[in-house]
C-alpha cells in the first residue's frame, strides 16, 4: 500500500468507542445457512446496539445478507467500493451512503478511517485478506481499535488454530493474539468489543 494511503501512527490508548463497525464477509453466500442466519443476525445486533456498519457495498452474497440486514431493521449501513468493482461485486443501492473509492487500497483506508472496530465473518480469501491487514495495522500501532472473529459453528477454528502454530514458532506475539477478540455470538462479539483493551504496539 502507498504510504500516503496509511492512517496516521495513533497514540490514543483510551478504551474504545463502538459508534460503528467496519465488518469483512463475502461476496458469494457459501452452502451454510447457520453462517447465513448468524451473518443476519449479526446485522440486527449493530441496530440494536445503535451501531452504524462499515462494510465493502455489496449487495450480493453475504455482504448483501448483511447490509439487508441492517437496513431492514432500521439501521445505518455506508458501504466502501472500488469504482471498477460496482459492476462485478453489484453495489447496494439502498445504502444510508456509498463511498467510491479508486483501489482496494482505498478502500480499506477508507473502511479504517470510517469504523471504530473490525469484525471478520465468514467469508473467503477477501475477507481474510482485509481482516489480516487491520489486525497487522493495530499491531504496528497504526490504529488503537478492536479486531474481531465471529466464530459461529467453529467456522474460523482452523484459522485460530494456524494463529497458535505462529505463536509456538516464535512469528506472532503472545499479546497479539490474546487482543484478537473471538466470540461464537453476535451479542457477545460486541460487549467483548466494548471493553477491549489494545496491546502494546510491535514496535515498543
Amino acid at each position: 500500500m502507498s504510504h500516503h494511503l496509511l492512517p496516521p501512527l495513533s497514540s490514543d490508548n483510551r478504551q474504545p468507542k463502538l459508534g460503528s463497525v467496519a465488518a469483512f464477509t463475502g461476496s458469494a453466500l457459501g452452502s451454510s445457512e447457520v453462517l447465513v442466519d448468524a451473518v443476519g443476525d449479526f446485522g440486527k445486533c449493530l441496530v440494536d446496539q445503535g451501531i452504524t456498519l462499515v462494510y465493502g457495498g455489496g449487495r450480493v452474497g453475504m455482504m448483501g445478507v448483511l447490509a439487508d440486514a441492517v437496513l431492514g431493521a432500521g439501521g445505518k449501513a455506508i458501504g466502501v467500493m472500488p469504482r471498477n468493482l460496482i459492476a462485478c461485486e453489484l453495489a447496494h443501492d439502498g445504502l444510508t451512503d456509498l463511498h467510491v473509492v479508486d483501489s482496494m487500497h482505498e478502500r480499506k483506508a477508507r473502511m479504517a478511517e470510517l469504523a471504530d472496530a473490525f469484525v471478520a465473518l465468514p467469508g473467503g480469501a477477501g475477507t481474510l485478506e482485509e481482516f489480516f491487514e487491520a489486525w497487522t495495522w493495530g499491531q504496528l500501532g497504526i490504529h488503537v481499535k478492536p479486531v474481531a472473529l465471529l466464530n459461529v459453528a467453529d467456522c474460523w477454528m482452523t484459522l485460530l488454530t494456524a494463529l497458535n502454530e505462529m505463536v509456538e514458532r516464535g512469528f506472532l506475539a503472545q499479546r497479539h493474539l490474546d487482543s484478537l477478540v473471538v466470540a461464537q455470538d453476535s451479542m457477545g462479539l460486541l460487549a467483548l468489543l466494548r471493553t477491549w483493551t489494545p496491546p502494546v504496539a510491535k514496535w515498543t
